[in-house]
């Protein structure tokens, strides 16, 4: 079934709690992904980037059906969700090669699913920056209010992103979240070794005498709820619904459970009954 057409999962409460003995803090830190958690202004990614692919991996004259192409990107693709792009690609022209055909470069397959992805995020982009669009349609909701309540409790706040930091610090200006996280705003670089969430986690913890299980991580994929886990930390699913804004997404809420995350929401607008379960209050 495809991302976009993904059920509601059918929660009792808007805080799904998956593992009852996760940490309950002092937090002093949290940590957010961008794309799905908070920004839904590259909404559905995933449906430009796996059809793109599928079409490429059917280039090289293989025998299977696309919906088995289908099913295998989606797997890859989503393992490695919130690790920068270019590592998607990486794997893409692996998957070609597998496939005995000569990939092209990952960094021109990473320009081909950037230039796709644009067609659709630079007219929703266009429409906030004309007050078109008011930016809380665009945000998870419940967005705004979390943010303030974590920096009003003195978390202070962190946003680490799988997406060029050119565009992502582009993107959180456009959505009035700047002030929120300062400085602390990371993203993919062009000399990808140079960036990963797992390196930020370790800075914070380095350079500010945070320790792991005092950092809270918010995030939709399987590479931030790792990663915080890893720490000892409190890992907190983003199951977002990105096309109805409400519920939560059961299409991500199994590969969050599966990356182990602690307690799965679909927004923020249960902030304070997580707030207080979590003791972040």
């Amino acid at each position: 079934m495809p991302y976009s057409e993904s059920p509601l999962h059918d929660a009792s409460s808007a805080v799904d709690i998956i593992r009852p003995g996760f940490p309950r803090g002092p937090f002093r830190a949290a940590i957010f992904d961008f794309d799905g958690t908070l920004s839904l202004l590259r909404r559905n990614w995933q449906d430009v980037m796996i059809p793109m692919m599928v079409r490429i991996l059917q280039a090289t004259g293989t025998p299977e059906t696309q919906e088995e192409l289908a099913h295998h990107v989606e797997d890859f693709v989503m393992r490695l969700n919130g690790r920068q792009t270019i590592y998607q690609m990486i794997r893409l022209a692996e998957e070609v090669a597998k496939r005995g055909a000569t990939p092209q470069e990952p960094l021109d397959y990473k320009n081909q699913y950037h230039d796709l992805l644009w067609e659709q995020v630079a007219d929703r982009i266009a429409g906030v920056k004309s007050g078109r669009t008011p930016p809380h349609e665009v945000t998870v909701p419940g967005t705004f209010e979390m943010l303030r309540s974590l920096r009003d409790l003195g978390i202070t706040l962190y946003l680490a992103s799988g997406t060029d930091l050119k565009y992502v610090r582009d993107e959180v200006a456009v959505l009035g979240l700047d002030s929120f996280f300062g400085p602390r705003i990371h993203g993919a670089l062009d000399d990808y070794k140079k960036f990963s969430k797992a390196m930020t986690i370790a800075k914070i913890i380095s350079e500010t005498g945070v320790a792991g299980p005092e950092i809270v991580g918010f995030g939709d994929g399987f590479v931030e709820i790792e990663e915080v886990k890893k720490v000892g930390g409190l890992a907190i699913g983003v199951a977002s619904d990105e096309v109805r804004r409400t519920g939560i997404n059961d299409w991500k809420r199994q590969r969050l459970v599966r990356a182990g995350a602690d307690i799965v929401i679909g927004d923020y607008q249960c902030r304070n009954e997580l707030l207080h379960m979590t003791c972040l209050e």
